[in-house]
């Protein structure tokens, strides 16, 4: 059975620099940074002080004030994304057949925030007090399930928890739920809300945090010397992937086609990317196999780039591995993490919708904050100002704890 193609005809996102895919996307074309002083919680003993908060998030304009007491800020975030790509897509569901469109969208976490509210409730007022909502707004499927629910969906609906690589991973298995005609449309990606006292003060226990406090707007510098861990953040994207005909029948607004998806095990460490490289590389060599691509073809790399020490030499070494070192040094790569912070679980999400403008607007967002060059991390990572550069291929990398590495492959449309 020959493969669907399958087109990107909608993109949603909410990120800390604006709750929308065009406002974020010229964030990221001047290289503004949406990193600052962590303000949700107060934990002053916590040696990172630093976040990436969405701030201009609206939820009334999404859901009722009922159903936003009902709802966990990621399932809120998730919806939102949803019909903006839905709006963005021009696409009326009455005039389709809905059991040909379905969701695949994930988080890393998903309701860390209710579960220590309701505990909270449970030891000072006793279990009989514990909300009736709790489960549903906390487990990580409810984010899919209320998009299906919000817009009438009733195709594949599905959820993926791979930690850092679920917007990747989700947007993968979607494209093959699509190549394989078992749907139409699928929305796709990642949605992320864990800047709790629980989750951000367990990643500070790890060391993983930035401690550039007193520079919280250069906090994030992804393969900069200077470098010292990741900023947390927070947002979703989605984007609405389509099978070619379908899309063309309707008159669709088509953005770039997604061509290849990789998804390896580095079988290595639970926190830690495999020294070597080898998972992260292999994972870019099967996605580009998938896309029936050469390396000298990838015109950019939206990199994992978390502004870790170990991240970023790792997957620089990887991407030389998987593109060979010659061509590795010609690729344009950047870290959009420079300037959203790390969105864990909705990195993905965001980061495939970067490489798509990219491929439309034919330019290169920026990795920002780099000033120190690193020895260790040697490649072309755009630094701090966009380049207008031909963009026909685009690789986007996410890599997750746990040693889950995945990558999505997207081109410029051809009819």
């Amino acid at each position: 059975m020959t493969n669907k193609r399958v087109v990107v005809t909608g993109l949603g996102m909410i990120t800390p620099l604006a709750s929308s895919a065009e406002k974020t996307w010229e964030g990221f074309l001047k290289g503004r940074s949406g990193t600052g002083r962590l303000t949700q919680i107060e934990c002053p003993k916590f040696s990172s002080q630093v976040a990436a908060e969405v701030k201009d998030f609206d939820p009334s304009l999404y859901f009722s004030p009922k159903e936003v007491r009902k709802t966990d800020r990621f399932v809120q975030f998730g919806v939102a994304a949803a019909k903006m790509a839905l709006d963005d897509a021009q696409l009326d569901i009455t005039k389709h057949d809905p059991t040909r469109m379905g969701v695949l969208v994930g988080s890393g976490i998903g309701g860390l925030r209710i579960i220590e509210e309701q505990h909270k409730v449970m030891l000072e007022k006793g279990a009989d007090r514990v909300s009736p909502f709790l489960i549903p707004m906390l487990i990580v499927n409810m984010a899919p399930g209320q998009i299906s629910i919000a817009l009438g969906l009733k195709g594949p609906n599905n959820c993926v928890a791979t930690a850092c690589a679920t917007g990747s991973n989700a947007i993968g298995d979607a494209f093959r739920i699509v190549q394989r005609g078992e749907a139409d449309v699928m929305f796709a990606g990642g949605s992320e809300s864990a800047i709790t006292p629980l989750g951000f003060g367990g990643f500070d226990a790890m060391k993983a945090l930035s401690t550039h406090n007193d520079e919280p707007e250069a906090a994030s510098r992804p393969f900069d010397a200077t470098r010292n861990g990741f900023v947390m953040g927070e947002g979703c994207g989605v984007v609405i992937l389509e099978e070619l005909e379908h899309a063309k029948r309707r008159g669709a607004k088509i953005y770039a086609e997604m061509v290849g998806y990789g998804m390896t095990s580095d079988a290595s460490h639970i926190t830690a990317p495999d020294p070597t490289g080898e998972g992260a590389a292999r994972c870019m060599t099967i996605a580009m196999k998938d896309a029936g691509i050469r390396p000298e073809e990838v015109s950019y790399i939206n990199a994992h780039g978390t502004s870790t020490s170990l991240n970023d030499k790792v997957e620089t070494l990887a991407i030389k591995k998987a593109l060979g070192e010659e061509t590795a040094r010609k690729v344009k790569i950047s870290s959009t993490k420079s300037m959203t912070g790390h969105l864990l679980g909705a990195a993905g999400g965001v980061e495939a919708i970067a490489c798509i403008l990219a491929i439309r607007d034919q330019i290169i967002p920026p990795t920002i904050n780099y000033k120190h060059p690193d020895p260790d991390c040697d490649l072309d990572y755009t630094p701090n100002e966009a380049v207008c550069h031909s963009v026909k291929i685009t690789l986007s990398n996410s890599l997750g704890f746990g040693g889950h590495n995945a990558c999505i492959a997207f081109r410029s449309f051809q009819g």
